[in-house]
């Protein structure tokens, strides 16, 4: 019935990082999208979290390639 439906089950490793978008855009938000200084203070730290999430997908994107897991 799925398959009609063009849908299937992929079952992940029970760790794969690489493989999940949740993982890979926090990655890059603590890895380059935050500032330093956006860690003075908690407020700041959630406005420049909402900011770097709000222009995900805009202004901030993720490269993916099949040969890297970045």
């Amino acid at each position: 019935m799925w398959a009609q439906r063009d849908l299937h089950l992929f079952f992940l490793p029970p760790y794969s990082p690489h493989l999940n978008i949740a993982e890979t855009v926090w990655r890059h938000l603590k890895g380059g999208w935050l500032q330093p200084q956006d860690y003075a203070q908690a407020d700041d730290l959630a406005y420049a979290t909402n900011r770097c999430l709000a222009n995900f997908g805009t202004q901030l994107t993720i490269a993916s390639s099949p040969f890297n897991a970045n």
